[in-house]
């Protein structure tokens, strides 16, 4: 196993209020943010000094999150991305979005526990 494994790899806010958000945690914990531009809308990477440390996403830019309420979710990392989906399932978990690539950043799905709690499983971009 690498070093990395069962770490968690990321973190980031889901809001309809981006702004409030970033002007809180800018007062809060001291993060400046920068903007990337992102399909129909933009990510806000937080940074804590020169480290990108989180990512403020609006909900808005996703399909079928009306009913979701704003949220933390993290992104854990794993050497071997198939082999975890599939002790996801074999243990009582759910396959919630299959496989995609982020250039530069890696291959990510995202499942739910057997608890039903929803999580991010990355195997980063080497």
């Amino acid at each position: 196993m690498s070093q990395n494994h069962g770490q968690v790899w990321w973190t980031e806010l889901m809001t309809r209020d981006v702004s409030g958000a970033l002007k809180y945690y800018k007062a809060v914990c001291g993060w400046h943010f920068q903007p990337i531009p992102m399909g129909a809308g933009v990510y806000q990477v937080g940074h804590r000094g020169a480290r990108p440390v989180v990512g403020v996403m609006d909900l808005a830019m996703l399909p079928d999150m009306d009913h979701v309420p704003p949220h933390w979710f993290s992104y854990f990392a794993v050497d071997d991305l198939k082999k975890a989906l599939n002790e996801t399932e074999q243990g009582g978990g759910v396959v919630i979005r299959q496989p995609f690539e982020v250039p530069d950043i890696g291959r990510i799905a995202i499942v739910s526990d057997p608890t039903g709690a929803a999580l991010g499983l990355i195997t980063p971009a080497r």
